[in-house]
């Protein structure tokens, strides 16, 4: 596997700050050869680009592109804590999807984590997944992603 952060140069996509916690709470830590990263929300720039249900308020192809923007939040919370390259394999995603009570496509919402993670890290990117649907999320933001990464 190449460069993490090279792909991301390639694929023109730039790895933001790390989001500050909103909470109590850091944005991830390690324990033995895994990191954990808090739920992260689509926050660019400091705010929420949408906010609301999904099948409501977001479409499902914003809620696609607000799971990646959540996935990179996640790589750069990783990259401040170890280095981004450290990264052995993406072991487990978790997606929260806050939905209308008959919006049933959550795990294609968080295939926009799930892809961008294949795309980055290849065949290192393949990883265990839940996509749950929820009532609400922090902030009524749409999506929510945690990873767990093993590292060197």
């Amino acid at each position: 596997m190449g460069s993490a952060l090279s792909k991301l140069t390639e694929m023109g996509v730039t790895l933001p700050t790390v989001v500050p916690p909103l909470a109590a709470y850091v944005p991830a830590t390690r324990s033995g050869s895994l990191v954990f990263t808090a739920g992260q929300l689509p926050m660019t720039d400091g705010h929420l680009p949408a906010t609301g249900k999904v099948g409501g308020e977001v479409t499902a192809d914003e809620a696609y592109l607000l799971a990646r923007i959540s996935a990179l939040n996640g790589l750069a919370a990783i990259h401040a804590l170890v280095g981004l390259d450290s990264v052995v394999r993406i072991v487990k995603v978790v997606g929260y999807v806050a939905s209308t009570t008959d919006f049933t496509g959550q795990s294609a919402v968080v295939n926009g984590a799930s892809e961008l993670l294949g795309e980055v890290f290849g065949e290192a990117g393949a990883h265990a997944r839940s996509a749950v649907g929820v009532a609400a999320l922090p902030f009524d933001a749409p999506v929510e992603i945690e990873l767990v990464v093993e590292v060197r």
